[in-house]
């Protein structure tokens, strides 16, 4: 009952055919013909409803709705589809404010076809999910807190009987309790810190597909169009993509859904394109400021692990300094002489996060690296930010250090060798134009569970000049390279069926070394690596021209090696 949708389009036959098509694809439906029915059906549970734009006035004839939506709890933001009938220029204020006082609502103008009503059903529905998910989570926290609730209780009388009894041990005991209730909340803070990643991960692998089906079209879009004028619309719309991607990209850094991936870095341009990020992390009270090196400082890190730990760091100065104050990045190149602990001596570039705060205690310096150690409060913070810098800082060949004195603010600098002059850089390439395929067509198969992420890739594949098969799972893509063996599987990872890295072994035991593409933006590369090596990956979003040189390179590479093998 809970993942239905409602219908309520009093007026001619919209309430049946919406139903019909939905039902088709598998999605429960229920006709609601009155405002009441509509209410009780929300109330007693659904996914979403899809309204027409004309029941709307009755609809909010009275408050009834809208102090239902305004009573939802905390988790909830039920979501609306509205049918809306197509108007020539921008609809009036009053139409408009009527509409965005449901909240969270889609807008489909009519006429519209049938699988963009279920798209956005299915939206619908994955989104009601996602808050089904918060709600269980939220009343799991709230059993565990009614649990310790109840567990302190008993442990308090028991304390108050033994306390006539033995003051000394008595003593000892609330000692080891305060203790056991300080791990217990750490825990408890732990196990909420990653269920917000994981969510935070599968929001954005959905926006990052949305992402990927906008800017592939928009660059179809921006090849058939004949107009001149239609090109600056495209590219503006593109630019907005891939502000987009950036932040969905960021998003997965912080629900560490991407493994280590060294690579050159130039950390000064790295850090003059956080700059936003930091500002808005750091509030309207913390001033940023960034006092950059002039000398060129290239060092071999995974960047998006760097930006994670500038931004736990930022986030700890902006919570040292609650009435406001200064934040300052800089960077410096540094030799150092002799070894400092198991930092060795040699080349160094200096990140230094320093603050305005109240400063660290003394005492306290030593622990600061601590996994789990945090001067915050219980619920603030789970004690692994400056650990996660600390434990990155040395992975990548360097190390951390904090200096701190009260009432002065905090530093914390992390030390990174310069890049060898022969480090090679994995440059972006540049918009180029498309590479048609040449010779015979080359055989692809595309297994991706998005329907319009693998449409838009096919239709692009196609445009290339290969020939392209298609399968909505790893299962059905199996069994369509047991049919016949492409030139190339090109596979997305996270699949309800299997993972791309299951598909990818699967598939190399019944055809043996296929070329492979993996393209995601949202995989666990240790998963990967364990199950299929170190197959071609392709970051999505991508665009056009990139998806043809990455099949290109991988059946070209495939072309070598068996060349190499076969002399």
């Amino acid at each position: 009952m809970e993942l239905r949708i409602l219908v309520h389009a009093p007026r001619g036959r919209d309430a049946a055919v919406v139903q019909t098509v939905l039902s088709g694809q598998g999605i429960t439906t229920h006709a609601c013909q009155s405002q009441d029915q509509l209410i009780r059906c929300m109330s007693d549970g659904a996914a979403g409803a899809i309204l027409t734009e004309e029941a709307l006035p009755e609809l909010l004839a009275d408050d009834r709705l809208l102090r239902w939506l305004g009573a939802q709890p905390p988790w909830s933001d039920f979501p609306f589809v509205v049918l809306a009938t197509k108007r020539e220029g921008r609809r009036a204020a009053k139409d408009v404010q009527t509409l965005h006082s449901l909240g969270n609502m889609i807008l489909l103008e009519r006429p519209l076809n049938a699988e963009t009503l279920v798209s956005a059903a299915e939206s619908a529905v994955r989104e009601r999910r996602r808050q089904y998910v918060t709600r269980q989570h939220l009343d799991e926290i709230s059993q565990t807190r009614n649990q310790l609730e109840r567990l302190n209780a008993e442990l308090e009388q028991r304390i108050a009987q033994r306390t006539r009894e033995l003051a000394s041990a008595n003593d000892r005991l609330m000692k080891e309790i305060a203790e056991r209730e300080r791990a217990q909340a750490a825990l408890t803070q732990v196990q909420k810190m990653e269920a917000i990643g994981r969510l935070t991960g599968g929001i954005a692998h959905d926006f990052n597909n949305l992402l990927h089906v906008v800017n592939m079209n928009l660059e179809l879009v921006s090849m058939y169009a004949k107009e001149e004028k239609v090109k600056p619309v495209v590219e503006r719309a593109k630019s907005a993509a891939k502000r987009g991607s950036k932040l969905t990209s960021q998003l997965l850094s912080f629900a560490r859904s991407q493994s280590l991936l060294p690579r050159l870095v130039h950390v000064n341009k790295l850090l003059l394109g956080m700059r936003d990020l930091l500002e808005i992390s750091a509030g309207a009270g913390v001033e940023v400021k960034l006092d950059l090196c002039d000398e060129p400082n290239p060092v071999v890190v995974d960047p998006s692990q760097l930006e994670m730990a500038v931004l736990n760091l930022a986030v700890n100065s902006r919570d040292a300094m609650p009435e406001g104050g200064t934040l300052t990045i800089s960077t410096c190149n540094r030799v150092r002489h002799e070894a400092d602990g198991e930092l060795k001596p040699g080349d160094y570039l200096v990140v230094t996060v320093s603050d305005t705060g109240a400063g660290i205690p003394q005492q306290l310096l030593s622990k600061v690296f601590d996994p789990f150690f945090t001067t915050k409060a219980v619920g603030s913070g789970t004690g692994l930010g400056l650990s996660q810098v600390y434990g990155f800082a040395r992975q990548s060949g360097g190390l951390a250090f904090v200096r701190s004195e009260m009432g002065k603010g905090t530093s914390v600098e992390m030390h990174f060798p310069l890049a060898p002059a022969d480090a090679e850089e994995v440059r972006e390439k540049g918009p180029s134009e498309l590479q048609r395929a040449s010779g015979n067509a080359r055989r692809i198969l595309v297994v991706e569970d998005d329907a319009d992420v693998r449409r838009v890739i096919v239709e692009c594949l196609g445009l290339i000049g290969y020939s392209v098969r298609e399968a909505p799972n790893g299962t059905e893509g199996l069994a369509a390279l047991r049919e016949s063996t492409p030139d190339l599987l090109m596979v997305d990872y996270a699949m309800p069926d299997m993972t791309g890295a299951e598909v990818i072994s699967k598939a190399r035991e019944i055809v043996g070394n296929i070329p492979v593409i993996l393209a995601t933006g949202y995989a666990d590369m240790a998963h990967v690596e364990r199950l299929a090596g170190k197959p071609n990956i392709l970051r999505k979003p991508f665009d056009i021209t990139t998806l043809g040189d990455a099949v290109a390179g991988a059946l070209a590479k495939a072309e070598s090696a068996t060349a190499a093998t076969n002399p």
